[in-house]
């Protein structure tokens, strides 16, 4: 998953701040902007662990274009750090579903697509089910 980081730019005098919007009270900093993006994946990191531990979910990341016009972020910098949630879902189960052909193919489809996406229909189907529920169906 893709979250976005504002950052903060710092000076001689102060480290650079970092904000993960989409992640309540997740915060880093660093004196650099190669510390920045090492910080803030570890912030993020820490955060899932610890929803994990909660039995919650990894929150999901909005679009970058919908932060960058918040104007609690007016000024601040932008990047993008990918996390991959999976470790924070728990052991996976296998199971059997039963769609139907047409979607089935649809399914596939997508995958062959977007393989920097998905790695396989098994993965679209989590990434999917998550989707659904980070939204609150």
């Amino acid at each position: 998953m893709l979250y976005p980081i504002a950052i903060e730019i710092g000076d001689e005098n102060h480290a650079y701040g970092v904000v993960v919007p989409d992640i309540s009270g997740c915060f880093s900093a660093g004196d650099s902007m190669e510390d920045v993006i090492k910080n803030a994946k570890e912030a993020i990191s820490g955060h899932l662990e610890l929803l994990a531990e909660m039995n919650q979910l990894p929150p999901e990341a909005k679009p970058l274009d919908y932060w960058i016009k918040d104007e609690e972020y007016s000024g601040w910098a932008w990047a993008v750090i990918d996390i991959d949630v999976e470790p924070y879902l728990g052991k996976s189960t296998k199971f059997n579903v039963t769609l139907p052909d047409l979607l089935s193919k649809k399914i596939d489809d997508q995958v062959k697509a977007s393989p920097n996406l998905y790695k396989n229909r098994s993965h679209f189907l989590q990434v999917a089910a998550l989707h659904e529920l980070q939204n609150g169906i």
